[in-house]
């Protein structure tokens, strides 16, 4: 018996849809929220370009898939310094995305087919080209909007050298001299990231201000809550201490560093909380925050803090099953006593995607240049996702994982625009390989993407791992994904939660209850037997039962029913 799948779920009426959105309460407990990156998601007007449009054009496709909620990356008004992480203004859409108006269809359009939408928010840092950056440069020292930024003057007999040793995450000093107004080497600005990507200075009142007002700008238009990037930065330690050391530049570091994981940050959390408890409709915050633990990860879902952060321990965990089950106990004793789910997720838009990951030997970390075996990886992905959606809490997609796409890993340099490649010592910046346009068709000049091509070259055979491609075929990653999320809505025992019954289990597998759930993984590379638990609902790979007993394939993992 091989590749079982449920039926997919029935689409919903609008009516019906409507309905369900406005009375399901708590629904980010369980949630599966889809993430989608614009500029690669599907292009309406043919510039190679992927927009809102585009995005609002495919919503049918993300409800039939199952999700319950739509994560937006970045399409604010820009310079695309960093595709989008260098805001010039929050208001704003960029051209390239469309508009305010694109953006409200979106949203109504999504909302009439029960899906819920959720914008990346960028406090840390804005763009060099924001206004209040380009009037702090060009008013000079002294000026009241440097002081909604880090200007500093340096060290040194003529002020040449940085204020202190923090480096750039993507490489370098995290520090820029500027040129003043009359020509003459002047003060030096905090980015913490790229140089075009100034940190605001959150002591300043008036960011505060802004941020709340921002906040309550895209609440008006109806979003359903915000993802915000970088939520364990932004408040730094008192008089921007050096470092010393810099061991701790990674994301994940090991300890609490003095610019990022401050316990300030809870205090902005609190008011932001206060505001969107203001709004009807249940809206959330889901925080990035790289912690070093997910102890401290705990701290930023408290009840009057944010409701969800992404579990980057998962993430980085290795296809090993006594990894799997140590990071997941973790994960749940640490956020059962804040009350909050916990969150799974495998790939995103900074992470090589996890059917390559996996497609190699583990330690190599979550930028790998190497494409792997790809049979080895996609079958490992194909596990990896049953078991992340047979955990209690919400779970996050990552656009085209649903496909199976791997990394693609041999882009010209030519063609690269991740700024981290350009600067020297820091990550690896490989970014580009994970944000390729996916493919919707067999054929055409981007695989459906759009008319015009696409922004970076997407691979000769794409279109064989397209949603055309897999629709309807027996077997393929995507019906396993539709099958997957229809049993997950099906299945009363799945879902929200906050604790797992650990089955006797071989070496090497993972096995545990959740009411008249069962689900099994195999990590090893070798078939495993083991009881069978039931009738069976979905697997990743072959599963052969006979007189009470279950096979199951290497890197495998199958989900049991026991009435």
């Amino acid at each position: 018996m091989s590749q079982h799948s449920a039926a997919p779920a029935p689409t919903p009426t609008t009516d019906s849809a409507v309905a369900t959105v406005a009375r399901r309460r708590d629904w980010w407990r369980d949630a599966v929220i889809y993430q989608v990156y614009p500029r690669s998601f599907a292009d309406s007007n043919g510039d190679g370009m992927g927009d809102l449009e585009g995005i609002r054009s495919r919503l049918p496709y993300l409800r039939d898939l199952g999700v319950d909620a739509v994560w937006l990356s970045p399409f604010y008004a820009s310079p695309q310094a960093d595709a989008g992480y260098d805001v010039a203004d929050y208001r704003a859409v960029d051209p390239m995305f469309g508009t305010l108006l694109d953006a409200d269809a979106l949203i109504r359009d999504a909302h009439a087919l029960g899906l819920r939408i959720i914008v990346d928010l960028v406090p840390n840092h804005s763009s060099d080209q924001h206004e209040w950056f380009k009037r702090a440069l060009a008013e000079g020292p002294g000026s009241p909007l440097r002081e909604r930024y880090h200007f500093r003057p340096g060290k040194g007999e003529n002020g040449e050298l940085p204020p202190n040793d923090w480096e750039s995450i993507f490489g370098g000093p995290a520090w820029t001299r500027v040129t003043e107004p009359d020509g003459t080497p002047g003060e030096w600005y905090l980015h913490l990231f790229a140089p075009e990507q100034p940190d605001f200075n959150w002591e300043h009142p008036a960011v505060g201000d802004e941020f709340r007002s921002i906040l309550r700008f895209w609440l008006d238009m109806g979003v359903d809550g915000f993802r915000i990037d970088v939520a364990h930065g932004m408040v730094k330690a008192e008089g921007l201490p050096d470092l010393g050391s810099h061991d701790e530049l990674r994301m994940l570091g090991n300890d609490v560093t003095p610019f990022f994981d401050q316990d300030g940050v809870h205090d902005i959390y609190r008011q932001w909380r206060l505001i969107l408890d203001e709004y009807s409709g249940e809206r959330i915050f889901v925080a990035e925050a790289w912690t070093p633990t997910v102890e401290r990860t705990a701290n930023y879902v408290r009840p009057d803090e944010l409701h969800q952060a992404f579990n980057f321990q998962y993430l980085a965990t290795h296809w090993d099953a006594a990894e799997l089950r140590g990071v997941i106990d973790r994960t749940l004793d640490s956020m059962r006593p804040v009350g909050a789910p916990a969150t799974w997720v495998l790939s995103n838009h900074d992470v090589t995607r996890h059917a390559t990951r996996f497609a190699n030997p583990a330690g190599l970390g979550t930028q790998i240049r190497e494409a792997g075996d790809r049979e080895l990886g996609l079958r490992r992905a194909r596990a990896a996702t049953l078991l992340m959606l047979a955990l209690p809490g919400s779970a996050y997609v990552y656009q085209g994982e649903e496909l199976g796409l791997p990394d693609v890993v041999d882009l010209p340099d030519e063609v690269r625009q991740d700024p981290a490649y350009f600067r020297g010592a820091g990550q690896d910046g490989f970014r580009d390989g994970c944000r390729v346009p996916i493919p919707w068709t067999r054929e055409g000049s981007s695989y459906g993407f759009g008319d015009g091509g696409s922004w970076l070259p997407q691979p000769e055979g794409w279109g064989e791992l397209s949603v055309e491609a897999q629709t309807g075929r027996p077997g393929s990653t995507l019906e396993m994904y539709r099958s997957a999320l229809a049993v997950r809505r099906e299945q009363a025992d799945l879902g929200a939660g906050d604790a797992v019954e650990w089955l006797p289990a071989p070496e090497g597998v993972l096995a545990f209850r959740r009411g008249d759930f069962v689900c099994v993984a195999n990590t090893t590379d070798a078939p495993v037997t083991v009881p069978a638990h039931g009738r069976v609902l979905i697997t990743s790979g072959d599963v052969e039962e006979a007189g009470g007993k279950a096979t199951v394939a290497a890197d495998t993992t199958v989900w049991w029913t026991t009435v």
